[in-house]
């Protein structure tokens, strides 16, 4: 407790009415990057005592729903729900409650801590994991996410299991993180509604010659531009990035 007593940000949470003092990382979150807007639909993930719940709602103004293992007392404009996130009937409660249109989903959760590093962080790992798994079912797109994890060896495969799903992917550490914390926040931004991820591969015939000089394809109706290419000529590309309204794609063959 001392460590607590001596942390500003504990003080200032107990002063300013929230749960916890995380309260703070999610207004740097969205201070930084603007992940929640008025009348947003929020889902947090592993959501007890509430305190990323209580800014969400200051935040949206919507619906906001909160979700974990044990019960959290009642928060007004909010609603919450007991259940294991990687249990299928909660996540098809979670749909039922939101009509599927959800606009953010959170996840500050942490596994309890074994004091064995390696087996913390794949355990924190697996908790991420289930909640991208909830993001990709509930978010529409154009949708945020945000997750806590642990760094460590098993990091950078998750970080880019992120990445494929949204238009901008970052890596984050609030002020309000202590210093001495391995945790960081993967923030995902406006996520892609788009019939292919980023390393998929194709085999196409360039349809025409855009103003910048690129090749220009379609697939399934979605604009992607190749570079160094001619129109008719068949190639093999892979997928390099991709925005809301088109991608970019590199020849391989």
């Amino acid at each position: 407790m001392m460590k607590h007593r001596r942390d500003r940000y504990y003080w200032r949470a107990k002063k300013e009415g929230y749960r916890s003092r995380a309260a703070y990382k999610l207004k740097q979150l969205n201070q930084r990057y603007g992940l929640i807007g008025v009348s947003d639909v929020v889902v947090d993930l592993g959501a007890a005592p509430g305190g990323w719940l209580q800014v969400a709602r200051e935040f949206s103004g919507g619906l906001v729903i909160g979700v974990d293992l044990v019960n959290i007392q009642p928060i007004e404009g909010v609603l919450t729900l007991r259940g294991d996130i990687r249990r299928e009937d909660v996540v098809e409660k979670l749909l039922s409650v939101t009509g599927g249109g959800v606009d953010v989903v959170l996840c500050d959760a942490a596994p309890n801590l074994s004091g064995n590093w390696s087996y913390d962080h794949a355990r924190s790992i697996d908790l991420s994991t289930a909640a991208f798994r909830c993001a990709e079912d509930l978010l529409r797109g154009g949708g945020n996410f945000v997750v806590k994890v642990f760094q460590g060896d098993l990091f950078n495969d998750f970080y880019r299991r992120v990445k494929r799903e949204f238009a901008t992917t970052r890596i984050y550490s609030p002020p309000a993180s202590r210093k001495q914390s391995a945790e960081v926040y993967i923030v995902g931004k406006c996520r892609l509604s788009v019939p292919f991820q980023i390393d998929d591969l194709f085999d196409v015939v360039i349809e025409g010659i855009g103003t910048s000089g690129d090749g220009i394809v379609r697939i399934d109706g979605f604009v992607v531009f190749v570079r160094g290419v001619e129109k008719d000529e068949r190639v093999k590309i892979k997928i390099s990035a991709i925005n809301p309204r088109f991608a970019f794609a590199k020849v391989i063959g």
